[in-house]
C-alpha cells in the first residue's frame, strides 16, 4: 500500500467513527435540518449518565405528573440515573440547584423553569459547557438550549377561545380569566391564544388576575373578580387547579353552576378530566407533562448518539363531558 492510500485509508476511517458516535452533524444518523447535535457525552450504550432533573415546583399537580413521568420513563433505561430538585417556585432556588448540578458534572439537564427570563443564564451555562439541554414545558429567553418540548401553548388558547364563542357562549358574552405566573411563557401564551379565539366575537374580557397556577390562590382571585364583576358569564382559568378554586368561588357566591374551562386534563383521579366528567368544570384541554419524551431524547442523544429536534411539539385534545370517560381511559391505558 502507498503512502498516500494509507493516509487516505486513516482519514476514511477517522470519519467514519466521528459520524458513528455522532459528533458530527451532518452525518449523524438521523440528523435533520436545524436539529440540534448529539451529546459530546455520548458513549453508546456501554455508558453510564447522570440526568438533572429541575422542576419548577411540586405544588401543581401537573409538575408531580411531569416528574413521576420522568422516573417511569428512566426506569427503562438501565444507563440512567437521575437526579431531582423541587425550586418551590423560587428562580433564585432554581438557579442554585442547577449550579448544584453543573459542579456535579451532570451528563444532561432537563428543566421545567419557573420563570423564563430569571433562568435563562444557568441555562445557557449549561448549554455553552456542551451540556445538553432539555426545556420542558416552559421556555427560557433565546435559542441557548438543546431541543423544547411543550405543547402549543398559543394554540391551546386560541382553542379555548374558539370553545367559548362557539359552544358556551355562542351569543357571547363576559369571560374573566385567571391568568398563572406572570413570568412564565405558558401563561402569556394561552392568554394570547385566547384573545385570538375569541376576535371577531362577542365575547370579550372584562377582567384578569393572576393565580399564579395555584388552586388556592385561584379561588381568592375568583372570589375577587366574581364579587368585582357580577355579571360575568364564565371564569377562563389557565390551568385546572385555579379551575377547582374558580368553582369552590362560584359556589361561594352562590353560582354553582357558572361555566369554567381549565387546562391541564390529567388523567387522575383528583385532575381536569374527572372535574369535567362530574360537571365541575364544563371542559378542559389536555396538556402533556412532555416527560417520557424528555427521557427519550435522552435516550437519542446519550445513548444513541444521535441529534434531536430543536423543538419537539406535543398535541392537545378538547375534554368535555361527552368524552371524559373515553379520553381517561384512554390515557391511562396508554
Amino acid at each position: 500500500m502507498s503512502e498516500n492510500t494509507r493516509r487516505t485509508a486513516v482519514l476514511v476511517a477517522a470519519g467514519l467513527a466521528l459520524a458513528a458516535c455522532g459528533t458530527t452533524h451532518e452525518n449523524a444518523p438521523g440528523a435533520a435540518s436545524g436539529a440540534a447535535p448529539a451529546a459530546r457525552a455520548c458513549q453508546g450504550p456501554g455508558g453510564k449518565y447522570t440526568i438533572g432533573m429541575s422542576q419548577a415546583n411540586l405544588a401543581e399537580p401537573y409538575r408531580v405528573r411531569m416528574d413521576d413521568d420522568v422516573r417511569k420513563a428512566a426506569a427503562g433505561v438501565p444507563q440512567f440515573t437521575v437526579r431531582y430538585a423541587d425550586a418551590a417556585q423560587d428562580n433564585s432556588k432554581q438557579v442554585e440547584q442547577v449550579t448544584t448540578f453543573l459542579t456535579q458534572n451532570i451528563d444532561l439537564l432537563i428543566i421545567s423553569p419557573n420563570e423564563a427570563t430569571p433562568l435563562t443564564g444557568v441555562v445557557k451555562q449549561a448549554y455553552d459547557r456542551g451540556i445538553p439541554v432539555l426545556v420542558l414545558d416552559r421556555k427560557v429567553d433565546g435559542d441557548a438550549y438543546t431541543s423544547f418540548i411543550g405543547a402549543d401553548n398559543v394554540d391551546i388558547g386560541r382553542q379555548a377561545g374558539r370553545f367559548f364563542a362557539g359552544k358556551l357562549l355562542p351569543r357571547g358574552g363576559k369571560v374573566v380569566e385567571l391568568k398563572g405566573l406572570a413570568g412564565s411563557t405558558p401563561a402569556k401564551e394561552r392568554s394570547d391564544g385566547f384573545d385570538q379565539g375569541i376576535a371577531g366575537t362577542n365575547v370579550t374580557v372584562i377582567a384578569t388576575a393572576d393565580g399564579d397556577w395555584l388552586r388556592d390562590k385561584g379561588q381568592q382571585q375568583a372570589e375577587a373578580l366574581l364579587k368585582a364583576h357580577p355579571d360575568a358569564q364564565a371564569i377562563f382559568s389557565e390551568n385546572d387547579p385555579m379551575a377547582e378554586g374558580a368553582r369552590l368561588a362560584a359556589q361561594n357566591a352562590g353560582r354553582p353552576d357558572l361555566p369554567i374551562v381549565g387546562i391541564d386534563g390529567l388523567p387522575v383521579p383528583d385532575g381536569g378530566i374527572k372535574a369535567v366528567e362530574a360537571g365541575r368544570q364544563s371542559a378542559t384541554f389536555v396538556y402533556p407533562t412532555g416527560g417520557a419524551q424528555a427521557v427519550a431524547a435522552a435516550k437519542t442523544l446519550l445513548v444513541d448518539c444521535r441529534p434531536v429536534g430543536k423543538t419537539q411539539t406535543l398535541g392537545t385534545r378538547l375534554v368535555t363531558e361527552d368524552n371524559a370517560a373515553a379520553v381517561y381511559e384512554e390515557l391511562n391505558r396508554g
